[in-house]
């Protein structure tokens, strides 16, 4: 990540789909969604701007899913919603053609919108510890990590609210266990695990490899007490997103400001992720391309 500088993340989530398309999301419907994403298209897009990974959501709130889960499917009772065709694959394979890593992004909660799913995978909302639910989700992620082995490079997990009652504990499941999951395909790598938006880069665990560096205002980043670009021993890492929100709208920056933004972490030798809202057939619109290429050709520079 250091090397890499930056790199960009993208939300495909059926219920953002849903709402910035106006449609309403079946299985058929998701299914067409992601055999028409352009996968080629999208990596040789990122190369163009100069990012060095991407961050790729596998699913969220809606319980639907870019790749195929057998564990899913029979712990959640919920068939169709993971799709036939493995994005995250077929991602992989392109990005990899153009030298860029992939990092896939998952919740570290049930699918908040799916209230048959959460409720079969025995999650219970707020801060509970959550042992039943937290076995089910590993095994889950254990699927995924082991179907697509070193076609990924880490991993990137949401809302971590509640680390003391769900992850510090002496026996599995705990951060150990979480963070052996996601390693089971490939032990290289990387994860972090997000606490919600903190603007000082602070690493939650030992478990974890770099900072998940969440923030809404990238004007307030908070870079302390680091070290050959870590900070307790972790690779800093700040995201924050491009558009009026996370995965939508337009720009919300000039090219002058995210700049300046990305500048402040780089040399700090750390790495930062701009999420960047695509089209539905997985494209970037061109005033984003524009301002992450004029990113590329300036990242670094003071």
């Amino acid at each position: 990540m250091k090397k890499a500088r930056w790199g960009i993340m993208v939300h495909y989530l059926a219920d953002w789909r849903s709402r910035t398309d106006s449609i309403t999301t079946t299985t058929a419907i998701w299914n067409e969604m992601i055999n028409q994403f352009d996968v080629e298209g999208l990596a040789k897009q990122v190369k163009e701007t100069g990012a060095g990974y991407m961050i790729f959501t596998i699913g969220q709130n809606s319980g639907y899913f870019v790749a195929p889960n057998k564990t899913y499917e029979r712990l959640s009772g919920n068939k169709g919603k993971c799709s036939q065709r493995d994005l995250i694959a077929d991602l992989s394979a392109a990005l990899k053609k153009q030298g860029i890593e992939l990092i896939v992004y998952l919740p570290s909660g049930a699918p908040a919108g799916d209230s048959v799913a959460a409720k079969a995978l025995k999650w219970e909302n707020g801060p509970h510890a959550n042992l039943e639910f937290q076995r089910n989700w590993e095994a889950i992620i254990r699927e995924w990590s082991q179907r697509w082995g070193n076609k990924i490079n880490g991993w990137w997990f949401d809302g971590c609210y509640w680390p003391n009652i769900m992850y510090r504990n002496e026996k599995a499941p705990n951060f150990a266990s979480f963070a052996a999951a996601a390693r089971a395909g490939n032990p290289e790598s990387i994860v972090a695990f997000n606490p919600g938006v903190v603007y000082r880069t602070l690493s939650l665990t030992p478990y974890e490899d770099y900072t998940a560096g969440e923030v809404d205002k990238p004007e307030f980043i908070s870079i302390k007490r680091s070290y050959e670009g870590k900070v307790d021993g972790k690779q800093i890492h700040v995201l924050s997103f491009l558009g009026r929100t996370w995965g939508m709208g337009d720009p919300r920056f000039t090219s002058d400001q995210i700049i300046g933004f990305s500048n402040q972490v780089i040399q700090a030798e750390g790495a930062i992720t701009w999420d960047t809202p695509v089209q539905r057939n997985g494209l970037i619109a061109a005033p984003f391309v524009q301002l992450l290429t004029e990113l590329g050709k300036r990242a670094g520079n003071k």
